[in-house]
C-alpha cells in the first residue's frame, strides 16, 4: 500500500492560482483511484469532485496500488477528511455568498444567547437580592437599569462603530485597514471604561438624586453603581472584542465566554450575598469580576487569531484615521442609544414619582424579563447591521434589500411570539425575582402593556441596521430622537399630568405607541436613503454617501 500526502495551503481569499492547483490534484487523483484503486467510476467521481474535499489544510489522501484495499482507502479518506474539518473548525460566517436565512439565524440564535448570558449579570443580581435582601434592595438594584444604560449607551455605540467599519473592511478583503481598525478599536475601549468608571464613581449618588430616586434606597443604590461601574473597563473590552469578531460572523465564541462567565457571576452572587452578607455590594461585586473574566476571554481569542482579526498588544495605537470612522458611525448610534435612555429615564423617574416601593420593584422585575426578549431584538438588529455592512463593502447592493426583509420579518415575528411566552408564563417568572404576591401583580400590569406589542419594538429596531449598514447614522438618530423620544417626553409631560390619567397604564402606554411611529418613520427613511445610495452608485460609483462623510 502506498499513501501520498497531499497539502492543501491555507488560504483565506481563494486565486486563480489556487483553483489551478486544486483542479490539477484532483485530475491527479481521479487517474490514480481509477486506475489502481478500484473506485466505481460514477459514486467515486462526484465524491472526489466535492470542493470542500481539498479546501481544508493538511487532508491525507491514500491512493491504494490494489483494489483489495478499496474499503480501507475510503474509510482512511473519510476518517482523515472530518479529523482535518475538525481541527480547523471556522467560527466565521460567510454573508455575501448563498442563502440568507439560515446564515441569519446562525448568527442571531448565538447572539440572542450571548446578550441573554450577559443580562443574567444584571438579572442574577436582582433575583438575589429580592429574595435574600427585601424588597428595598431589589428596588435599589432595578432602579439602577435605566441609569447605567444611559451612561454607557454612547461608548457601546461606538462599539457598533467598530463593528460596522470592521465589516465593511472584512467584505471589501482590506487586511491592513481591518488590523487598524481592531488595535484602535481595542485602546478605544480601555480609555472608555476608564472615564466611564470616574464618571460613575463620582456622579452616581447625585444622579441617582435627580432621578427621584426614593430615599429609602438612594444608600443602596448608590453602593451598587460605584461598585458597578468600577468594572467598566473590562465590560467596554468585552464589548468592543466581542463586536470584532462578530464583524467576520463570529457569535458563537462570545456566548461561550459570557457562558462561563456567568455561571462565575451566579456562584459568587450566592456566596456574597448568602454567606457573606454583603447585600447590594455582593451582587456588584460578583457583577464586576465576572466582567472580567469575559474580558480577560475575548481579548485572549483575538489574540490566537491568526487573520487580520489577531489583535498584538506591542502594536495598539490610535490611528487617526480609524477612530474618525468609528466616531462618525458610532457617535450618532451611541446618541440614539443615550436618547432612547434619557427617555426611559424620564419614564422610572414618573414611576418613582408614586413613591411606592412596591411599584418601583415590580417595574424593576418586569423590566428585566423584558430585556431578555429584547435580546432577540439586539440580535436581528446586530445580525442585519453585520451582513449589510460586508455586502456594503462588497458591492452586493441587491442583496442588502433582501437581508432586510428577511432580517426584519424574522426578528419581528420571533420577538412577538417571545413576548406571547413571557405573558403566557409572567406569574411564574416574576416570582423567581418576588415572593410577593403585591410585586407579582404589579409586574404583570407592565408586562400586558408591554410584552403584547414588543413585536413592533423589533420592527423598529432591526431596521435601523440596514440603514447604518448602507452609511446613513445620522437619520436614524433624527428618526428615534422625534418618533420615540421626544413623543414620550411630551406624553409624560402632557397626558400624563391630567389628574384623570395620572395613572400607572399611562407610563406604560406610551411604548408600544412610540414603537408604531417610529416603525413608520424608519421604512420611510430607509426607502429614500436606499434609493439616494444606488443613484450615486450607477451615476458616479462612490460607494460612500454624503451623510457618511459628515456624520
Amino acid at each position: 500500500m502506498v499513501i501520498i500526502a497531499v497539502f492543501c495551503p491555507d488560504r483565506n481569499r481563494k486565486s486563480v492560482n489556487v483553483r489551478k492547483t486544486f483542479r490539477h490534484r484532483r485530475r491527479f487523483l481521479l487517474f490514480f483511484a481509477k486506475k489502481y484503486g478500484g473506485f466505481s467510476a460514477k459514486y467515486d467521481r462526484e465524491f472526489l469532485k466535492k470542493r470542500w474535499f481539498f479546501q481544508f489544510r493538511g487532508v491525507m489522501i491514500g491512493i491504494l496500488l490494489s483494489g483489495n484495499f478499496t474499503k480501507i482507502l475510503r474509510f482512511l479518506v473519510f476518517r482523515r477528511t472530518f479529523m482535518a474539518r475538525s481541527s480547523t473548525k471556522s467560527y466565521e460566517i460567510d454573508m455575501l455568498n448563498g442563502a440568507i436565512f439560515p446564515k441569519l439565524l446562525r448568527f442571531a440564535v448565538p447572539l440572542t444567547l450571548s446578550t441573554m448570558l450577559q443580562l443574567l449579570f444584571n438579572a442574577a443580581d436582582v433575583v438575589v437580592v429580592g429574595r435574600y435582601a427585601g424588597d428595598n434592595s431589589l428596588a435599589a438594584v432595578g432602579s439602577n437599569t435605566a441609569l447605567i444604560n444611559l451612561l454607557t449607551n454612547l461608548f457601546l455605540g461606538l462599539s457598533i462603530g467598530a463593528n460596522i467599519l470592521a465589516a465593511r473592511h472584512y467584505g471589501a478583503h482590506e487586511d491592513e485597514e481591518l488590523s487598524k481598525t481592531v488595535h484602535t478599536s481595542i485602546l478605544l475601549s480601555i480609555y472608555s471604561g476608564l472615564l466611564l468608571t470616574v464618571v460613575g464613581i463620582l456622579g452616581a449618588r447625585t444622579i441617582l438624586e435627580w432621578m427621584q430616586c426614593p430615599d429609602d434606597v438612594l444608600g443602596l443604590a448608590t453602593t451598587y453603581l460605584r461598585i458597578y461601574f468600577a468594572g467598566q473597563t473590562a465590560t467596554m473590552l468585552y464589548n468592543f472584542g466581542a463586536a470584532l469578531l462578530r464583524a467576520g460572523g463570529d457569535t458563537q465564541r462570545p456566548l461561550y465566554f459570557l457562558f462561563a462567565a456567568g455561571i462565575v457571576n451566579v456562584v459568587l452572587n450566592l456566596v456574597f450575598v448568602i454567606k457573606f452578607q454583603m447585600d447590594v455590594a455582593g451582587v456588584a461585586l460578583a457583577t464586576v469580576i465576572s466582567q472580567c473574566i469575559s474580558a480577560a476571554l475575548v481579548i485572549r481569542c483575538l489574540m490566537k487569531e491568526t487573520g487580520p482579526l489577531r489583535l498584538d498588544l506591542r502594536q495598539l495605537k490610535i490611528y487617526p484615521m480609524k477612530l474618525k470612522q468609528i466616531m462618525q458611525v458610532g457617535i450618532p448610534a451611541g446618541i440614539q442609544g443615550i436618547l432612547f435612555s434619557l427617555a426611559n429615564v424620564t419614564v422610572q423617574s414618573s414611576i418613582n414619582s408614586f413613591d411606592d416601593t412596591t411599584l418601583v420593584a415590580a417595574s424593576s422585575a418586569a423590566s428585566s424579563i423584558e430585556n431578555f426578549v429584547y435580546a432577540n431584538v439586539n440580535a436581528f438588529y446586530q445580525a442585519n447591521t453585520a451582513f449589510t455592512s460586508q455586502n456594503f463593502g462588497a458591492g452586493n447592493y441587491r442583496r442588502i434589500l433582501r437581508i432586510r426583509h428577511i432580517a426584519v420579518a424574522t426578528g419581528t415575528i420571533s420577538t412577538f411570539l417571545l413576548g406571547f411566552l413571557a405573558i403566557l408564563f409572567g406569574h411564574q417568572l416574576l416570582g423567581i425575582y418576588s415572593p410577593s404576591e403585591a410585586v407579582i401583580q404589579a409586574g404583570m400590569v407592565r408586562m400586558h402593556y408591554l410584552m403584547l406589542f414588543y413585536g413592533l419594538d423589533a420592527l423598529m429596531d432591526v431596521q435601523v441596521g440596514s440603514m447604518r449598514g448602507i452609511g446613513y447614522n445620522i437619520t436614524p438618530m433624527l428618526v428615534t430622537l422625534v418618533g420615540a423620544c421626544l413623543f414620550r417626553l411630551v406624553w409624560l409631560g402632557t397626558v400624563f399630568q391630567i389628574p384623570a390619567y395620572h395613572t400607572i397604564e399611562m407610563v406604560y402606554i406610551v411604548y408600544p405607541i412610540s414603537w408604531v411611529i417610529t416603525s413608520i418613520a424608519h421604512m420611510i427613511a430607509f426607502h429614500f436613503a436606499y434609493r439616494r445610495t444606488m443613484r450615486r452608485v450607477h451615476h458616479t460609483g462612490d460607494t460612500h454617501p454624503a451623510e457618511a462623510a459628515v456624520s
